[in-house]
């Protein structure tokens, strides 16, 4: 498996306006400018499907794409308490998700 860096830094393709954003945005509803902004909810799914996840996400309504689900071999890791799209994704994420996303999604680039 095979993980890769992702920049928090990115241009967009259509304006060429460079956008800052974070990975905790793909879990917040209002994240990525509440959906009407460069959204990256895509590629820090990507981080963690190449450190083995199974990442879902959905769009919310005219809202942004969220993660709503994280299994490694078949264990959902976002506790049931979390609620989702709401809740500060470093409160409940295992330490070990916080660390990959925080080491994989740098502005180092």
């Amino acid at each position: 498996m095979t993980t890769t860096h992702v920049s928090a830094f990115t241009t967009c393709e259509s304006c060429g306006t460079c956008h800052e954003w974070t990975w905790e945005e793909a879990f917040d509803k209002f994240g990525f400018g509440d959906g009407d902004g460069l959204v990256m909810t895509d590629s820090v799914a990507g981080v963690l499907i190449g450190a083995g996840y199974t990442v879902e996400s959905q769009q919310w309504g005219l809202h942004n794409v969220v993660i709503t689900s994280i299994t490694l071999n078949g264990v959902e890791q976002i506790p049931e308490g979390a609620t989702r799209g709401y809740d500060n994704p470093r409160s409940y994420l295992p330490v070990a998700i916080v660390a990959l996303l925080d080491a994989k999604v740098t502005g180092d680039f």
